[in-house]
């Protein structure tokens, strides 16, 4: 327990770093928000000095006030669950980053938890056949390990894409079909989901299940040499329930592992939804970043931090329940 306390903590000693951080952002950056927003609202008007203090107002950027009161009102806001107010999309910043992450979460997480089940096994059956046929996945299992995320979902859009050059299998823009599908709690709508959620999920799969199978496949390479591995073999217990002794053991970095690489998640791998133009949490920081709309970004990039010093205490907490020597260290 009191590691835990010490390590919650450090947490929320980073969390408020990284708010300050981000808080810090949109005003030392070259350029004015409030001044963009004017340029953007003048398109239909002029704006007076009302318009320019309603602006600052919305956007929470009081330029007219000390660095110091706009920092605790930021805090403020944010205590309140205010993250200010979008100019590009005309809209509470709270509200678009809660419509944004569904389409992260339900693809992405799905992704890597099959990633990390998929990867977990096929380590552990290398490891128990090592020798034998089925260690020909390790070469294939190290490529995909390296290759970067965006190379991969820009070769799987040429060969599988609608909008590549060879086979033009599966849908490869947008997460459904905006043309020709109305949202909504109907099938159509439903189906086109999950046809366009296909390649850039097998991206992250492809992607993400090389580091879990290595990563298995050494751990229990290691963990079969141990004292209490050859006692179990000694005593004439089966084999499975050997390799699955050995298992629970070497599974404990990986699922480390696992707790971080779903923190990567809501950032939403940027990479694979600008490629595949997937409207998720990552894809629409890259937007709100292109249209200098600091309110949007500095929103995303507080809940993205949140939620990755979140997905670290939670490896934290489920390492120190699974292993009693970390209790002990504790």
């Amino acid at each position: 327990m009191r590691l835990l306390i010490r390590r919650l903590g450090f947490y929320l000693v980073a969390a408020w770093a990284a708010i300050t951080f981000s808080f810090l952002i949109p005003r030392v950056v070259p350029g004015n928000p409030v001044a963009t927003a004017i340029i953007r609202a003048e398109t239909s008007g002029q704006c007076n000095a009302a318009c320019v203090h309603a602006i600052e107002l919305q956007l929470g950027f009081n330029v007219h006030t000390t660095l110091w009161t706009q920092y605790f009102q930021y805090w403020g806001n944010l205590v309140h669950g205010n993250l200010g107010f979008s100019w590009s999309e005309n809209a509470p910043v709270g509200s678009l980053i809660v419509s944004y992450l569904p389409w992260t979460i339900g693809l992405l997480v799905v992704a890597t938890v099959i990633a990390f089940a998929a990867g977990t096994l096929i380590g552990v059956l290398m490891a128990w056949r090592r020798g034998s046929w089925v260690e020909w996945v390790m070469p294939a299992a190290a490529f995909f390990q390296a290759i970067p995320y965006f190379f991969l979902a820009l070769v799987i859009v040429l060969i599988f894409g609608q909008t590549g050059t060879m086979l033009k299998w599966l849908p490869s823009l947008f997460g459904y079909d905006i043309y020709t599908v109305t949202p909504g709690p109907n099938w159509p709508y439903i189906a086109s989901i999950l046809q366009h959620a296909i390649l850039p999920g097998v991206t992250v799969v492809l992607a993400s299940m090389g580091g879990f199978i290595l990563t298995m496949r050494n751990n229990m390479l290691t963990t079969m040499d141990e004292d209490f591995v050859l006692v179990a073999r000694a005593k004439g217990l089966p084999t499975r329930r050997v390799v699955t002794y050995a298992a629970r053991n070497a599974l404990l970095p990986v699922v480390s592992n696992f707790t971080l690489a779903l923190s990567l998640v809501v950032s939403g791998q940027i990479l694979v939804e600008i490629v595949f133009n997937y409207p998720g949490i990552g894809y629409h920081l890259y937007q709100a970043l292109s249209e200098l709309d600091y309110s949007l970004v500095q929103g995303i990039f507080v809940v993205i931090t949140l939620v990755v010093l979140a997905a670290n205490l939670l490896a934290d907490v489920v390492y120190v329940l699974i292993d009693p020597r970390a209790r002990q260290a504790g």
